[in-house]
């Protein structure tokens, strides 16, 4: 595979829970270090990237609302806890010596620029990592939907979901051990499967818009650049 990236834009999607490594709550740093050396690699190599976290280390909206708290007010809560994850990385970035700004759906001017569309594209363009902050700032939606959002705005080449396991099976790979995993899936197969890549709002708006998505296992060091690199790392889905 070439040494040049075969990416000129990223979309990255971090869940919250991966920030905690085999803790059952909050920040692991150790964990969000390493996230943050491979996003500074990939930076450096000449990728731009932008990036969303979230919450469920701290809060969920959905579970709050599950255990008998308004959705609306657990969904605030759980946007609240994605801006405290975007802290850590930015700090996690800038003490490695990179350039980040946390940009929030919600105004919180003591801690985050707003998120405005075109000075997001700036920042990105003068190599700062926008960590995306807030969801897109309104409840019902996960941060999945706002990651597919932030990729289509921004004109990202491809969204990245990080996750725990490498890539899409056919069943839950912990569980079932004849389960196979997907090297490639269309929109409509996993929107058809009801796989669990990412919520169907956020698989529809990838579809609508052709953004190409690739799930992939984030415990592995430099798999991020392997597939900066064009290697098949991971499930791709596309539109075929």
């Amino acid at each position: 595979m070439s040494d040049q990236p075969k990416y000129r834009r990223i979309l990255l999607k971090l869940s919250g829970e991966a920030l905690m490594g085999d803790g059952d709550y909050g920040i692991d740093p150790k964990v969000i270090g390493r996230l943050a050396d491979e996003i500074i690699e990939v930076q450096k190599a000449g990728v731009q990237v932008g990036v969303v976290i979230g919450g469920g280390n701290i809060f969920r909206g959905a579970g709050l609302a599950a255990a008998g708290m308004d959705r609306v007010t657990g969904d605030h809560m759980g946007m609240l806890a994605t801006v405290m994850n975007a802290l850590a990385m930015q700090d996690a970035i800038e003490k490695r010596g990179g350039y980040a700004r946390v940009m929030s759906a919600i105004p919180i001017h003591d801690v985050a620029e707003d998120y405005i569309r075109r000075r997001a594209i700036r920042h990105i363009e003068k190599g700062r990592i926008v960590l995306f902050a807030a969801g897109i700032g309104n409840p019902f939606f996960t941060t999945d939907s706002a990651a597919a959002l932030r990729a289509v705005e921004i004109g990202a080449d491809l969204l990245l979901k990080a996750t725990k396991v490498d890539g899409v099976y056919t069943a839950d790979p912990a569980k079932h051990a004849d389960a196979r995993r997907f090297e490639h899936l269309t929109y409509d197969e996993v929107i058809e499967r009801k796989l669990a890549v990412m919520d169907t709002a956020a698989i529809a708006l990838c579809r609508d818009d052709r953004m190409p998505m690739r799930i992939y296992d984030m415990t592995v060091p430099g798999n991020l650049m392997r597939i900066m690199r064009g290697e098949p790392v991971g499930t791709l889905v596309d539109a075929g």
